[in-house]
């Protein structure tokens, strides 16, 4: 739908006005018309098209000079489809003596007029189509092309009476174009035309809305930040924003009385930037125009037909505070009279959406496997580079002296991207924890065309689930119908406030909730020494349904001990090759009131996050991974539960390769009992499994495989605006 201003063509002398293309302007015919007048003509030079019509119906018919009577809701359109070529060579006109009854339109060409009528009026019988004059006349006109010189085009209006000499109202009309932008999320430029889907931003697959990056990647070597907070323009940093063109078609006089300034709000002007090219068009010499303290910038621009590229980046990701929506206004001033403050003659403007950061799951296809390598840890760092190279991905590998000594690898970090129509960045989200790692993430992968974000509470301090272990993505789902193709978030939380539980800071939560495309879920996890999701949860990629949730699961652990009781292997030992480690034998392991009893507890408190999970999945979609804990002291004194042996289900997933930590179950029948329940459960599945000793480099210091690796995936191919959060 068009926008629409008014124009008031008062009588005795001409009138101008500026038509904005694809915008309607309403002309005011019954403000003009004297006492008594009831109809009017509309005509006009050539070039002009006068469309009338019931406003209800819309059913336009040509006017070629005819008469109609003035009645309420009678509205004429005029719209410019042809640019003009001379000045004053096309008009409106429009007058009216004591006891006109009739009207007639006539336009130059490039216009089009619209008289419409509400409620719709009957035909006179004689052949006229005559409209009794009323204060509801709605007159408009609309320009489809450019003017080569200002007042080209014109549109004429002429009132009649019984006994009178018709009387006229002239208009003078300029169209011009100022904006175009890929609002339709196509990758292509689109004229703005005034249109009204540009003004708002719409989800969908059918929606309409520019899109804007964080330009958080770093692509000159020189810099010590991100290039959204860097003065100096790459030419890489083009292909990271957003681009904007004023294509200004107008006469050549135009900006001569006239001028444009685009401007965002001052309350959004610390979230973009905007770059103008100068005549070469050299990254070098653009300069911001708009951004932090500077809400609004006037443009020195030459008349004709000319277009001026704009670079448009966002400065900032969605958050509490900030929706993530910000409009890019430009202003039209009349500047022709010295004397008089500037006056607003048009303003046309387009909302960008700033991309949200996305979060993948396992089940993405890996691209590249990153770990610390530490003084002990020569044998893992061997076996996870094994299966990178069967997962045919890259390893990166963090030396001893930027790792400090710091192991965990998946608390530090998590791998997401953003994405817009022309360019999709992978971006490394730094988690608050720092500690021996917190600078890798900066110094070791933001770089070009990889960026780089983080989110530092300004109160409140900092837990073990702000680390990132503590903040997992599921796969696509379902939930009551609603369809939530790039997954939800998952993050553990306390099960119930306490004087020692912990929870997620809520700057993280609210940061999460803001990018609105993978609506978190809690999860409950401080019931874990660590607490952190990842040490009951893992998804995998299936073939069928896309994807199994595995979870560890120390009642079908029991089972199988039992089982292996019952055939007569209760001698068998757990532990069995792991060094300086008490062996302990199944019917042991059975016989322990006090261990059943701290998985009992442990169980329910993972069926409590079943049953969250419930709604999202079927039991047909759950793996129970088998797996003990035991309760130990923490750090204030609570009991918190730690894996009694390696945690399967914090494993590393590589497409259909996995990295499982390895048991050190008991050996039956010549092979560990807990790895042939997991190959069993998940070999069918098309995956194979990897068993990796992690039991002294990572197991002993309270994590597993999951917690020392990290991995950044392929993007999804869906594309995240196509979505209704």
């Amino acid at each position: 739908m068009s926008l629409q201003r008014i124009v008031r063509v008062p009588l005795g002398h001409p009138t101008s006005a500026v038509c904005v293309a694809g915008v309607e302007t309403l002309v005011d015919i019954y403000g003009s018309v004297p006492e008594g007048t009831e109809m009017f003509e509309v005509y006009g030079t050539p070039g002009v098209d006068i469309y009338i019509s019931p406003r209800v119906e819309r059913d336009w018919e040509h006017a070629d000079t005819r008469w109609w009577c003035f009645d309420a809701g009678l509205q004429i359109i005029v719209v410019m489809n042809s640019p003009s070529n001379d000045l004053n060579d096309s008009h409106i006109s429009s007058s009216a003596p004591k006891d006109c009854t009739s009207f007639s339109i006539s336009a130059s060409p490039g216009v089009v007029v619209d008289v419409a009528h509400r409620p719709p009026a009957k035909k006179n019988l004689t052949g006229s189509s005559k409209w009794p004059l009323d204060p509801g006349l709605e007159v408009s006109l609309k320009m489809t092309a450019a003017s080569d010189s200002t007042g080209d085009q014109k549109v004429q209006i002429s009132y009649y009476g019984p006994e009178t000499t018709p009387v006229e109202a002239l208009l003078y009309v300029t169209r011009v174009e100022i904006l175009r932008v890929d609002f339709t999320r196509t990758g292509k430029m689109k004229s703005t035309g005034g249109r009204k889907d540009q003004r708002t931003w719409t989800w969908g697959p059918h929606g309409q809305g520019a899109i804007l990056l964080v330009n958080c990647d770093r692509d000159s070597p020189i810099s010590s930040t991100v290039d959204c907070k860097d003065d100096q323009l790459d030419s890489k940093d083009l292909k990271d924003m957003s681009l904007v063109t004023l294509s200004t078609k107008t006469p050549r006089d135009f900006f001569s009385k006239h001028q444009l300034v685009p401007h965002v709000a001052k309350s959004e002007m610390d979230k973009v930037r905007v770059f103008r090219a100068n005549a070469d068009k050299q990254p070098s010499r653009y300069g911001m125009i708009l951004g932090p303290r500077h809400p609004s910038h006037p443009l020195e621009l030459q008349g004709g037909h000319h277009s001026t590229d704009f670079h448009v980046e966002g400065l900032a990701f969605p958050d509490a505070s900030f929706p993530g929506l910000i409009s890019l206004n430009v202003s039209l001033l009349d500047t022709s009279n010295p004397e008089l403050p500037k006056a607003l003659v048009f303003q046309d403007s387009v909302v960008f959406h700033v991309a949200p950061w996305i979060m993948t799951p396992n089940t993405q296809s890996p691209k590249e496997v990153y770990v610390c390598r530490l003084f002990e840890n020569e044998d893992f760092l061997k076996s996870v580079a094994a299966l990178a190279k069967k997962a045919r991905c890259k390893l990166m590998v963090c030396a001893k002296e930027e790792s400090m000594n710091d192991r965990w690898m998946q608390d530090e970090m998590e791998i997401g991207y953003i994405q817009a129509p022309h360019k999709t960045l992978p971006v490394v989200f730094d988690s608050p924890r720092n500690r021996g790692l917190k600078d890798f993430p900066i110094k070791c992968m933001l770089g070009p065309d990889f960026g780089y974000m983080t989110r530092v509470p300004q109160t409140g301090r900092v837990t073990d689930l702000d680390s990132f272990g503590n903040l997992e993505v599921s796969s696509p789902v379902t939930v009551g119908g609603k369809e939530y193709p790039l997954g939800r978030i998952l993050t553990g939380d306390r099960g119930y406030p306490s004087k020692e539980s912990q929870e997620m800071h809520q700057d993280l939560q609210d940061f999460l909730s803001a990018q609105q495309v993978q609506a978190p879920v809690k999860l409950y996890s401080d019931w874990l020494s660590v607490g952190h999701v990842d040490e009951f949860l893992s998804f995998v990629p299936v073939h069928k349904k896309g994807f199994q949730l595995l979870l560890a699961s120390p009642r079908s652990c029991y089972k199988l001990f039992q089982e292996w009781m019952k055939d007569g292997h209760g001698e068998a030992l757990l532990f069995q090759g792991v060094k300086n480690k008490a062996q302990q034998k199944i019917k042991d392991i059975l016989s322990n009131e006090k261990l059943r009893e701290h998985n009992s507890y442990m169980e329910k408190c993972i069926d409590w996050n079943r049953e969250v999970l419930k709604p999202e999945l079927t039991e047909r979609d759950i793996v129970d991974v088998p797996q003990l804990f035991k309760l130990q002291k923490g750090f204030e004194g609570t009991l918190k539960a730690e894996a009694f042996f390696p945690n399967m289900v914090n494993m590393l997933v590589l497409g259909k390769h996995l990295g499982i930590p390895k048991p050190f179950g008991p050996i039956i029948n010549g092979r560990c009992c807990l790895e042939e329940k997991v190959w069993s459960l998940l070999e069918p599945l098309g995956l194979h499994c990897t068993f990796i000793d992690d039991f002294y480099t990572y197991h002993v210091q309270h994590g597993d495989v999951h917690c020392g690796t990290n991995v950044c995936r392929q993007p999804f191919s869906f594309k995240w605006w196509h979505m209704v959060p």
